[in-house]
């Protein structure tokens, strides 16, 4: 059955994005629903900035989420209820180089508004385009102890995004 999914202003967002994002975590999605892939992440936020509403996130080059953010103009963070934990758990261990996490978590992607894929399953998706990108730069760590999260030397990459939409699951 599908999910009914409902358009969010992002000024009625009361979810606190600390906890959305730092404690309840989210995937990031690229690509199409032909062909994608998601991955779990904790850091990021949301704001203004260049009079848009944005997100921005944290990929490293040497996941296989990377690629597809490279090369596709929109992407989506989805959210989930705890039940789901375990799902964003196994998003964050495996690579979708080595296994087919859709067919693993039981995850039902659909297409969104502007290309990229949500899941069924979300309780929140917010899609974006993609405005902006810099590789974080070691150099600039004002606070050495940030280094240690970059012990093999694999320095994120740093995404902004429009924020497109925010739909809401009025079944979750």
């Amino acid at each position: 059955m599908m999910s009914t999914f409902l358009p969010l202003e992002p000024k009625s967002l009361t979810d606190n994005v600390f906890s959305l994002i730092g404690q309840d975590w989210m995937l990031i999605t690229a690509g199409g629903p032909d062909h994608f892939n998601m991955m779990t992440a904790s850091w990021g936020g949301l704001g203004v900035l260049w009079h848009k509403n944005v997100c921005f996130v944290f990929v490293r080059p040497s996941r296989y989420t990377y690629e597809f953010m490279e090369k596709n103009e929109t992407f989506s963070l989805n959210f989930f209820s705890q039940e789901y934990r375990s799902v964003l758990n196994l998003c964050g261990q495996k690579s979708g180089r080595d296994i087919d996490k859709t067919k693993e978590t039981g995850l039902t992607p659909f297409a969104l508004e502007h290309g990229a894929t949500g899941f069924e399953q979300s309780r929140l998706i917010i899609e974006c385009k993609k405005l902006y990108y810099q590789d974080l730069n070691p150099d600039h760590f004002l606070d050495p102890n940030i280094i240690k999260n970059y012990l093999n030397g694999d320095f994120h990459r740093m995404y902004v995004g429009e924020i497109l939409s925010i739909k809401e699951n009025s079944g979750k």
